[in-house]
């Protein structure tokens, strides 16, 4: 039986490991912290980040990454955006061309503005790579709660292994072509739902919600179909699901951001007070940079990069969004 090991024991790669542990694979979690590793070898719990969960004996946690890479078959990198490249380069020289890479991190890198893939690919191009994306949260993944993802590769036969790896009774896995698109979707959702926390904070209501995330929908689709994605994904499970799912839960850590920012804290506060990365905020400004060189609008990405980086009043921002010109919906 084939061998998974996950680089990163936070909290969504530590749910999925629950997940294949439990159809019978042996899995490996390699993480950075010696504390998160011994926790999960010498009590089978993740206090961290999922606390009230058993951790079956299958798994195994190590503090030295190529322990954890001995003999796997399949490479989960469960890693903030930010360090993608990082660990992509860490892999090298100690993973053979045969193992299948799987990436479960969402965002862009910064800089760059290369879509994770990308990045992995300029690092690691032997190694086949999927994409595995939706609308995800680890609490509820890790306690068997049905959730549905996509798989996504460029090389199509590879997600359709990654289905039949993950696929059980209470996670079901589609496949989609288009890995620009899941991308994106993945990527653009977290900015939207920074921004509807916010309108959160502020005491806002359900109508501010149903119009943040429908015109969020349509800055998603546009900057998606720019960079070469196609439309029906954006309406599917790693677009509109995505974003329902990020913009209306407590899990949301970016959301959680924004109703803090709302709040009245500052950004700085209101990351240390969610603990966890906030993708949101650096997908903001990768965002807001790549579009300066076209002519798409993303006004909702402008006003909360006026909010994060340039101390604009937040009631103000949001009074400057409402009263643009007028135009017609679809434009």
């Amino acid at each position: 039986m084939d061998k998974i090991a996950f680089i990163g024991a936070g909290s969504f790669g530590t749910s999925l490991s629950l997940l294949l542990a439990n159809k019978g694979y042996e899995v490996s979690l390699w993480d950075r912290n010696k504390e998160v590793v011994d926790d999960i070898n010498i009590n089978r719990k993740n206090s961290r980040y999922l606390e009230d969960l058993d951790i079956p004996h299958n798994v195994t946690a190590y503090y030295n990454m190529e322990d954890a890479l001995n003999n796997c078959n399949y490479v989960v990198l469960a890693v903030p955006s930010h360090v993608i490249r990082t660990i992509a380069r860490e892999l090298r020289g100690k993973i053979s061309d045969d193992v299948v890479l799987i990436n479960i991190a969402k965002g862009i890198e910064e800089g760059t503005n290369m879509r994770l893939s990308q990045v992995i690919n300029d690092e690691l191009p032997d190694n086949q790579l999927v994409v595995l994306s939706g609308p995800s949260h680890a609490e509820e993944v890790a306690k068997a709660i049905p959730t549905t993802l996509v798989a996504s590769s460029e090389h199509m036969e590879y997600a359709k292994k990654v289905q039949d790896l993950f696929m059980d009774k209470n996670f079901r896995i589609y496949t989609n072509e288009d890995i620009i698109g899941v991308e994106i979707g993945g990527a653009v959702k977290n900015i939207i739902a920074l921004a509807t926390g916010i309108c959160d904070g502020l005491g806002y209501g359900d109508n501010s919600k149903a119009a943040l995330m429908t015109r969020g929908m349509w800055e998603i689709r546009k900057i998606g179909m720019y960079l070469g994605g196609q439309a029906d994904t954006f309406y599917g499970l790693t677009g509109i699901g995505d974003l329902i799912v990020t913009c209306t839960s407590m899990h949301s850590r970016n959301r959680r951001a924004g109703i803090l920012i709302g709040q009245g804290k500052s950004l700085n506060e209101a990351v240390k007070e969610v603990g966890m990365v906030v993708e949101g905020i650096k997908a903001c400004r990768a965002f807001y940079e790549m579009k300066k060189d076209t002519n798409i609008e993303m006004p909702i990405t402008d006003t909360l990069y006026s909010v994060l980086f340039e101390n604009a009043n937040v009631k103000e921002a949001i009074v400057k969004l409402m009263v643009r010109d007028k135009k017609d919906e679809k434009l």
